[in-house]
This record gives C-alpha cells, structure tokens and sequence, in this order.
C-alpha cells in the first residue's frame, strides 16, 4: 500500500514519423500570470465542464470544486460525498454526475449524492480512476483493481487477459486501469500500470506493448486524433525500482499511425518522463502533458510549446475555447490568446 500512495504522488507532484513535424515555443508567455489566492486544490486531478456552463475541478483533499460563474463552492464528506479524494466528473445524458472518487462511485442529482461500492472491503477496486459511457449508452468503472460494467445498481467484473512482458511488474498496481476510451469504430481500449494498451473489437484483444515500440508497459492515457491515429501517454516504469541507481527509463509519448508506434525525439519530455494527460480539444487540437517541459498543443503539422509549470493530471475545454488544466500545484487556464493564468479561489474567471 505504502508504493500506491507514492506513485500516487508522484503522479500528481525509438522512430521518427515520416511526416513533417515543426516545434514553436510560444516566445510571448514570458511568464505566468497569477492572481492572490489559496490554490483551488494542492492536487487538482480534473477539470469538467458540464451542459449548463459550470466548471468542476476534482481534488485529492478538498473533494469537488463547482464554479457556477458567480461563486465557488466545495462538495465533500460533509454533503454527501463518500471521499474527498475525487479523480474526475462526467455528465451523462439526463444531466446526472457521476464522480470517481477513492472509496467508490458517486452519483449526484444536484440536491443528493448517492454512493456505490465497487467491492465491500476491496481498497483496490473502490478506488475509482474512470467512468465512462460509450456510444451504446453501456458503462465502464476503471479501477485499481481491474475494470467493471455497472448497469446503474450493480458492478460486473470485465476481465482484460495479461499479456506476456518482459519488464517487472509492480503487484500494487498491475490491475490498475488508467484510462478507457472508445474510438471511432467504437472498439473499447483500457490503458493499464504495467501492462500497457490494449483494444478490444467486442471479440478479441490487441494489445500494445514495450516491444511493439511503446516508450513503457505503463500506460497513462490515450487519445485519438482527428486524422485517426492513436496518442499512447506513458510512465516510466523504472521508477518503481527499488535501487534509486535504476529508476531511468523511457517514458513520454507514442503514436501509433500507419500500424506503427513512432515517437518523438525532437521534443524534450516526450521521452524521458512522464505523461499523464492528452486531451483532444473540440477543434481537434491535441493537448500533451510532461512533468516538467510545460504542455504541448499538436495542431496536425507541429508542436506549440506553453509554459505551464506544473505536472497536469487533468485538461478540459470550455466553451468559449479556454483550456482549463488541473494538477499538482493548482489550476491553470491557457486562454484563445495563448496565455498561462494560474487560476485561485479568487479567479480570474474571466
């Protein structure tokens, strides 16, 4: 237990494609703009925007934040919640929201929230890490301890088969699913701790590895682009290893576009750290993470630098086109101007 709360901190603290690829600092973010203000949260996880134009940011500590765009106000323990350790908010159709949360899943109608255990007893599978729906309208619970089908009462067990790796596996996390998407032709994928991707067509399961030319078996995320092609965010592994001398490693980001994972040298943080987060904007644009070289926005042609300062768990898009970005420090907001604004409780908003 005591490695799943470090890599839960620390979380939150090789070929070239053919194609054209041009890197563009955004040379006018000097600097970073602030406001006075307590950080929304020390550990922002996520960032939301729901059908009536309010803005969610889940936290480690201080459960869910709602700004409404009048006020900010908190949801916890207190009102309802089951943890205030809160990952992420969806919305569904009927205008319910469903919060991933550390001690199961929650669901709040706007005046009550109920709460549903995954497993009695069972930490790894209560900790929820994603909920989604997929174009049938059926769900998917992503947890630490393996994914789920949930019909809306009760939770059913969808086993993902382990494939063959070569790289040591980490027994406190090698259930844990860090992403579930679902592409274009509606096949299913999970991002797994140690175990890569992989896609299941409703039959079969692909699986995406280390040895096909992913930078690490421990995936973060994935995303797909407007042109089809697959985003894999990885971790790197290594740094589970017991003996500090060995925790280096590739890490960063792939693609996997023409049935080949490629990967981007040129680009510093792509390949030698960590990538928690890639969000498809709704222009298109892809929005990368690092741990330490800011985030990047892939227009299809080239990679646009911003300077965020911290390590992103969670990006969403408003609106008004504002990219809201969550993470270890607090919350920024890059603006249709390109600047970074480190958003408090005090804003700005606006």
């Amino acid at each position: 237990m005591k490695l799943v709360i470090l890599i839960m901190l620390s979380i939150f603290t090789t070929s070239c494609s053919s194609q054209e690829r041009e890197v563009v600092t955004n040379k006018s973010d000097k600097s970073v703009k602030k406001e006075l203000g307590s950080q929304i949260g020390e550990y922002v996880t996520s960032a939301f925007e729901d059908s009536k134009g309010n803005l969610w940011f889940g936290t480690i500590q201080k459960g869910i934040a709602r700004y409404d765009g009048v006020q900010l106000k908190y949801f916890t323990k207190e009102d309802g919640l089951p943890s205030n350790r809160v990952t992420s908010v969806t919305e569904d159709s009927n205008g319910i929201y469903w919060f991933n949360t550390g001690e199961g899943l929650s669901k709040f109608d706007g005046q009550k929230f109920t709460n549903f255990l995954v497993k009695k007893g069972d930490w790894a599978s209560n900790s929820v890490s994603h909920f989604f729906i997929d174009s049938k309208g059926e769900i998917w619970i992503g947890t630490w301890g393996g994914v789920y089908k949930f019909d809306g009462k009760k939770f059913t067990s969808f086993p993902i088969p382990y494939p063959k790796v070569a790289t040591a596996i980490n027994e406190d996390t090698k259930d844990w699913i860090t992403a579930i998407k679902e592409d274009a032709e509606g096949n299913m994928w999970f991002a797994r701790d140690g175990y890569g991707a992989c896609k299941y067509d409703g039959k079969s399961f692909t699986h995406f590895l280390k040895k096909d030319g992913l930078h690490s078996n421990n995936v973060t995320e994935i995303a797909f682009d407007r042109d089809g092609n697959t985003w894999f965010g990885t971790r790197v592994a290594e740094k589970d290893n017991p003996d500090p001398k060995k925790r280096t490693g590739k890490g960063g980001i792939n693609q996997w576009v023409n049935n080949k994972i490629i990967s981007f040298p040129e680009i510093a943080g792509f390949n030698n750290g960590d990538v928690h987060e890639i969000h498809k904007d709704r222009t298109g644009n892809i929005w990368i993470s690092t741990t330490k070289n800011g985030v990047y926005k892939y227009d299809g042609k080239g990679f646009k630098k911003y300077p965020v300062p911290i390590s992103i768990m969670g990006m969403t898009t408003d609106k008004k086109g504002n990219l809201w970005l969550g993470g270890a420090g607090g919350l920024y907001r890059i603006d249709k101007k390109g600047e970074v604004i480190n958003v408090t409780t005090k804003g700005p908003w606006k």
